[in-house]
């Protein structure tokens, strides 16, 4: 759990980095909603490709970035089980009792499986780019429209944030408390899965008891510093496009135009 990338920011100086985060923020969106327009492995490769090359561009380490998929490990392979026996099919590979495993269930298993990894990293290239402050003001500046109907756009882009920072903290110290239990003699590895369960909660109430602390501190610290939300709220950097941000539209642009063509053809 502490290598769960989503939520991190990687340092650097790159383009990616500097890349207006409203944009980075609405091509994320774009990307994730065309994984999900995708049928066939050929949109997968033209996402992967694009994938790789945001990587490559954002000098984050490929190795730190695959990391983060162990976090989800779980997920992943359930969701694959389930696809593959649960998808109906005529080309039966072989069956055991009520279960079947069809081609078709071996290829939707699949493309699944494919899904969820370049969805959860496609995600963490924007958390790993964009610092909070940063990602902060994008999200207020995307939701000021919805201001006209009195939408909180500063306290939503505020709380969204700091959820997306906390992931990572959450999952560190869930991380202490486990090797803090395991250290007692509590075990947590071994049994069904309804032992394994119950023995989970002397790791959540601690979990939660922190998690309640954390967001006491953070609120009196930033009671300390005399925030009050965007009231009379100024800023030392205004968000403004530059040339990079219409050059990344365009790369943008040409991959959604791929992932069309591929499908299409």
């Amino acid at each position: 759990m502490t290598r769960i990338t989503i939520g991190q920011y990687y340092p650097s100086d790159s383009v990616i980095h500097r890349i207006d985060p409203r944009f980075k923020l609405l091509a994320t969106m774009f990307y994730i909603t065309s994984l999900f327009f995708v049928n066939h492995f050929g949109g997968y490769g033209v996402a992967a490709v694009f994938i790789l090359f945001l990587v490559k561009l954002a000098k984050v380490p490929v190795l730190f970035l695959l990391r983060g998929l162990r976090a989800i490990l779980f997920i992943l392979c359930f969701a694959v089980v389930l696809n593959l026996f649960m998808t109906p099919g005529e080309n039966v590979l072989f069956a055991f009792g009520f279960l079947r495993v069809t081609m078709e269930g071996v290829n939707m298993a699949t493309q699944m499986a494919v899904r969820l990894i370049l969805l959860i990293t496609g995600s963490s290239i924007l958390t790993l780019t964009t610092s909070p402050i940063q990602l902060t003001d994008g999200i207020e500046s995307l939701l000021k429209p919805l201001k006209i109907i009195k939408v909180p756009a500063h306290d939503i882009a505020m709380m969204m944030t700091i959820a997306l920072r906390f992931i990572p903290t959450l999952a560190e110290e869930m991380d202490k408390i486990m090797k803090a239990q395991k250290a007692r003699g509590a075990d947590l590895d071994t049994g069904g899965l309804i032992k394994r369960a119950k023995s989970l909660l002397p790791i959540l109430v601690p979990l939660f008891v922190s998690a309640f602390k954390r967001a006491d501190e953070l609120a009196t610290a930033m009671e300390a510093r005399c925030y009050r939300g965007d009231v009379g709220r100024t800023r030392m950097k205004v968000l403004r496009l530059a040339g990079r941000d219409w050059i990344a539209a365009v790369v943008v642009t040409i991959y959604g135009v791929a992932l069309f063509m591929t499908r299409l053809l």
